[in-house]
């Protein structure tokens, strides 16, 4: 099962990220653009997502991915359980929500720090 405090560890490493608590709910932003979210309880976590591909996603693994609330349902959005998700899909999941939120030259840049 992974935290909150493991995708602090991750979005810290990520250019123009920036935590932030609203409405007493952990957000990861990229300027106004958030791109992942949980519950208060910090036992759900909505990321960036592909509205197309959501639905397979969630037929995939219901127990491990929920569709988001109907009024979210215009974002490109959708939820998992954290206590489903293992370290290495979140890392893809989260890295993934946040390349979709940064202008494609910063997440090239990124990649190259990488390497």
């Amino acid at each position: 099962m992974v935290t909150v405090e493991d995708v602090r560890r991750l979005t810290s490493r990520f250019p123009r990220s920036s935590e932030h608590l609203i409405r007493d709910r952990v957000k990861f932003r990229v300027g106004s653009i958030v791109y992942v979210a949980f519950s208060r309880d910090e036992t759900i976590m909505g990321f960036g997502f592909p509205k197309e591909e959501r639905a397979a996603l969630v037929a995939a693994e219901p127990d491990k991915f929920l569709m988001p609330p109907e009024s979210d349902l215009r974002f490109h959005w959708v939820q998992a359980r954290m206590a489903a998700l293992d370290e290495p899909e979140m890392r893809e999941l989260v890295t993934e929500a946040w390349r979709m939120a940064v202008p494609k030259k910063v997440y090239a840049a990124y990649l190259e720090t990488l390497r």
